[in-house]
Parts: structure tokens; C-alpha cells; sequence
């Protein structure tokens, strides 16, 4: 079991838990937001590329690049569809939703990667996903109005390509972590430029500019340094496991620094997370006995 990529997706997913936070004081709308977010990160994972000098060893086949390219095209898509559900849903019915991505993960995984389904591995990850609904609170998805609201399609879409980049990017084995993030950061500000509306950013504050530098080059570029560099050392269904840190960051951010108590229900849901990833990390294996 490689630890020190269970590590890096672990701390890139609790980091990534604050998004939603850092999003709504940014100012600006999704899309200028991922424009800005591509460019930090290609600012900041470059300089290590060239700080580290791995550009000079970088192994190149057109296979892997187009693949990463696609990758990238997958990942800006998650992004803007992810903001624009915090623009018109609440962050926690937005996170709710979007944390159906390690279910789309393992469907996919096992249709197309072949890789193996086991019932243990299923019953984890839906431990998982179960005690994420919990976190948000059961109410708010009783109500079918509350999914059918126009927020839902956008969290949905987030969800679904953010599944794709995972499964995309386990795909590109021989491309360092640098150059596998700098080409898709850099895709996403070849898309999104004739988009932009840069009057946006004229009337920002201060403290607008540290929220966006901050989803730039902490959420983005560390984040995704991480990110890159555990996924592909990883199995499907770990990382299908792992990424649901980020919803249980979330709460415990509102615990410990604005006073938010959970309630019993969510309480039980955290318990249930890492309870799922406890399991999926130590799962035991089969005992094979040999035949004399």
C-alpha cells in the first residue's frame, strides 16, 4: 500500500474542503473565478517544474498528452459547473451532490478500466456517501424540489467530470505531477479567455483578491499538485474512498472556528466516513492456504 499517496489525496482533499468557503468571498463569478484559478496554478506549478528541473526529464508520448489535454478540458468543466452551483444552491447541497463522484468513479472504473467490484468495496464507499448525506442533514433531501431546483443540474454536471478527470488522469502514467497539472491549468486559460469579462475584477476589494489568490494558488495549484501525483498510485475505489475527507473537513472547519456544534445525526455521518475509510485503507485480505 503506497502511504505517501494516501497521504497527499488525504491533505488535498481536507484542504479542498474550504473552497466553498474561499468561493462565496471571492467576488466574482464562477467562470472569471477558474480563469483566475488556471492561472495561479500554472504560475505556481511552473516555477516548481523549473525550479526542480524535471521539464529537462519529462518523458513525452502524444498518447499521454493528448490524453492530459482531454483531462484538462474535463477538469475546467468540473470546475466552472462546481461555482456555478455555489452561485445558486447552498454549499452544502452543492457539496452533497457533487460528492456522487466516487460512485460515478467505481461504475465507470468497472466498465471501462475492468477493474474489480467487490461487494466489501461497494458497502465502503456507500458507508461513505451515506454518512456524507448525513453531514449536510437528511431535510434537505427529502424534498425532490430541492434536487430540481436549477443548481442541482450544475452540481451534477461538477460531479460527473470530476469523476472523468479522475478516471482520465489514472490513464497518464509516465508524465510527472508538474507537467500533468501545468498543461490542463494551461488548456483551462486557453478555453476560458474569450469568456472572460475582465471589467469584473475593477471593483475588488483587498480582501476579494487574497479569496481568489488563495482558490488560485492553494486550492489549485498545491491542491492539485497532490492530487495528481497520489491518484494515479492509487486503486479506483481508495480514491473513490478518500475524496469524501472533504465534506467531513467542511464541518469541522465550522466547529472549530465558528462555534458550530453538530448534531447527533451528523455526528453519526462523520463516524460513518471515516469508518468507510478506515475500512477501505486496512481492508484485510484473503488468507490464501496452500495445498500440500
Amino acid at each position: 500500500m503506497n502511504v505517501s499517496a494516501i497521504i497527499k489525496l488525504t491533505v488535498s482533499m481536507a484542504i479542498f474542503g474550504s473552497i466553498g468557503f474561499f468561493t462565496i468571498h471571492t467576488g466574482v463569478p464562477a467562470l472569471e473565478l477558474v480563469f483566475i484559478r488556471c492561472i495561479c496554478a500554472t504560475l505556481f506549478i511552473g516555477g516548481l517544474w523549473l525550479a526542480t528541473g524535471g521539464h529537462k526529464t519529462e518523458k513525452w508520448e502524444k498518447k499521454e498528452v493528448l490524453r492530459t489535454l482531454i483531462c484538462g478540458v474535463f477538469i475546467v468543466l468540473n470546475w466552472v459547473f462546481l461555482f456555478k452551483a455555489f452561485e445558486e444552491m447552498s454549499i452544502s447541497i452543492a457539496i452533497s451532490i457533487y460528492n456522487i463522484a466516487p460512485i460515478f468513479v467505481l461504475i465507470f472504473g468497472a466498465l471501462f478500466l475492468k477493474e474489480k467490484m467487490t461487494v466489501r468495496a461497494l458497502l465502503a464507499t456507500l458507508t461513505c456517501f451515506i454518512g456524507s448525506i448525513f453531514i449536510i442533514g437528511l431535510n434537505n433531501f427529502i424534498s425532490l424540489s430541492e434536487f430540481m431546483q436549477s443548481g442541482f443540474v450544475w452540481a451534477l454536471l461538477s460531479a460527473l467530470f470530476y469523476a472523468f478527470t479522475m478516471l482520465t488522469s489514472r490513464t497518464i502514467k509516465n508524465l510527472s505531477s508538474y507537467a500533468l497539472t501545468y498543461i490542463q491549468t494551461t488548456v483551462g486559460i486557453v478555453i476560458l479567455l474569450p469568456f472572460v469579462d475582465f471589467t469584473l475584477f475593477e471593483s475588488l476589494t483587498t480582501t476579494n483578491w487574497l479569496y481568489i489568490l488563495g482558490t488560485g494558488f492553494i486550492h489549485t495549484g498545491f491542491v492539485y499538485y497532490l492530487f495528481f501525483d497520489s491518484i494515479r498510485s492509487l486503486s479506483t475505489i481508495l480514491v473513490s474512498v478518500l475524496v469524501f475527507v472533504d465534506p467531513v473537513v467542511a464541518i469541522l472547519l465550522d466547529m472549530l472556528f465558528l462555534d458550530f456544534m453538530p448534531s447527533l445525526l451528523q455526528t453519526v455521518g462523520i463516524l460513518l466516513v471515516f469508518g468507510g475509510i478506515i475500512y477501505t485503507v486496512y481492508i484485510p485480505k484473503p488468507r490464501v492456504t496452500s495445498r500440500e
